[in-house]
């Protein structure tokens, strides 16, 4: 059997781009695998200089981190391109964002100056609408949600049903208006984070902030635990959108994740 010619080795990364990218309007069904594909067309289309694996089937060398379900929008996604060749952030962000289709916005992008990113998204902030839910209502639920010391609930796993503690990695459940979400909206993000409908339509919006735990605790999961507690069932499938990631501050604050490259940056830390 004639041995298979050896193959070049794959060019050094020399430099790591980290990005924010959202996922709005009717592409927040796109599942995580299809935005990948997406993105690695568009590194293609854009002639972006990205690293390739070595071996007999290389793939483009870009690592996501914690990707927001399907059929939830976000504004706060995160994924680092090793490079082979140096590029400005900006220029990459704005090369990638003209070829992504419209609703995959890339936002940020950022020159790695840091280890692990993902050392530094630990909680994600979600926004759950509850189209035909009284705000009172949806209050004493999370009030007996909060209050509870375990709220066990089950996922449907490819392994069969697995029973998870919803109430555990909650750090925080508040009830906010309408008029207090669309004071902080404003632009193409406003039609996924927003309330949607009738100003007369009865609405509840519920804020989370959830710790990144194993295995992990999605907005259903907790929706499931206040049905658990309070026989809380919205008329309607609820309208989830992620707003931030990040680490947690003792009070309470997320920090952004690539603030610590930014301010890699401005110090003159070398690359990672």
């Amino acid at each position: 059997m004639t041995p298979r010619p050896d193959r070049e080795p794959a060019a050094p990364v020399v430099q790591r781009i980290r990005i924010r990218y959202a996922k709005r309007g009717r592409l927040r069904f796109l599942s995580h695998r299809d935005f990948a594909r997406a993105l690695e067309r568009a590194v293609r289309r854009a002639q972006i200089p990205i690293a390739y694996s070595s071996g007999f089937s290389p793939h483009p060398r870009i690592s996501y981190v914690g990707a927001a379900p399907t059929g939830v929008a976000s504004e706060a996604e995160y994924a680092e391109l090793a490079l082979q060749a140096r590029m400005e952030p900006e220029e990459l962000r704005t090369a990638l964002d003209h070829v992504l289709p419209p609703g995959l916005d890339v936002i940020e992008a950022v020159e790695a100056q840091t280890a692990s990113l993902a050392d530094r998204i630990q909680v994600s902030h979600w926004r759950v609408e509850l189209s035909g839910v009284e705000p009172e209502r949806l209050r004493q639920a999370v009030d007996a949600f909060l209050a509870a010391s375990e709220v066990p609930v089950e996922r449907l796993t490819k392994q069969g049903r697995r029973s998870l503690d919803a109430r555990a990695p909650v750090v925080r459940a508040t009830v906010v208006g309408k008029s207090d979400i669309m004071s902080d909206m404003t632009g193409a993000a406003a039609s996924d984070v927003a309330p949607s409908g009738e100003s007369d339509t009865t609405c509840a919006i519920l804020e989370l902030v959830v710790r990144h735990v194993t295995p992990s605790v999605r907005p259903d999961e907790v929706l499931a635990g206040l049905r658990v507690v309070a026989d809380l069932e919205p008329p309607v499938p609820p309208r989830v959108a992620r707003i931030a990631q990040g680490a947690l501050t003792e009070q309470g604050a997320i920090i952004d994740p690539l603030q610590a490259d930014r301010d890699g940056a401005l110090t003159g830390t070398p690359s990672a």
